[in-house]
């Protein structure tokens, strides 16, 4: 009796063993499935990010289309295309959407292309700023003027959210905004006026 109460056990504790191992293979490799999923997912983000300059990566980015309709608009494409490195707040084309009605019209026709590329430059500062490294205070930008960047609750700048930080370039960075920045000498009626 005393074999078969131990031969039981030692079958019952064997296939214990072998449940829990079996188990916990399946949880290691699903571990090590998602951790590889996620690796892969970031390289080739970083990978897509360092294929080509600001326009290159802003032209690939179906969400900032028209930012890029924008920089072209203001013959800006060799600027951003050049070496930098620049930092560049980069609208959504919901941000250019949420202008009063008429602005972006107005800003991409021929005659207003200077206060077209006045806007433009003012979400340009030089050097190339990952999120983690801004601080909080006003910085000058391409165009002349400063914007006021916030670390308080995510990065802001002059109050438009960072939605996307830290979009690798060849020749800088892009952060994602959630509006458009406008100069202070830049007039928006006037531009409807004409």
């Amino acid at each position: 009796m005393r074999v078969m109460r131990r031969a039981a056990i030692a079958v019952v504790s064997v296939a214990a063993a072998l449940t829990l191992s079996a188990c916990s293979s399946t949880t290691d490799e699903e571990t090590t499935t998602e951790t590889t999923s996620e690796v892969a997912e970031a390289d080739g983000m970083a990978e897509e990010a360092g294929l080509g300059t600001i326009v290159d990566v802003a032209s690939a980015t179906p969400d900032l289309s028209t930012a890029v309709a924008a920089i072209s608009a203001a013959d800006l494409v060799g600027t951003l295309s050049g070496e930098g490195p620049f930092t560049v707040f980069a609208p959504t084309n919901a941000a250019f959407e949420a202008l009063p009605a008429g602005v972006l019209d107005a800003l991409l026709l021929p005659e207003n292309k200077d206060a077209l590329a006045k806007i433009l430059t003012y979400h340009v500062v030089s050097g190339s700023v990952m999120a983690a490294d801004i601080t909080d205070g006003d910085v000058a930008t391409v165009e002349g003027q400063n914007v006021t960047l916030s670390t308080a609750n995510g990065v802001t700048v002059n109050g438009a959210n960072v939605v996307i930080a830290d979009v690798a370039t060849d020749n800088g960075v892009v952060h994602v905004i959630d509006a458009v920045l406008i100069p202070s000498d830049v007039d928006v009626a006037a531009l409807l006026a004409q």
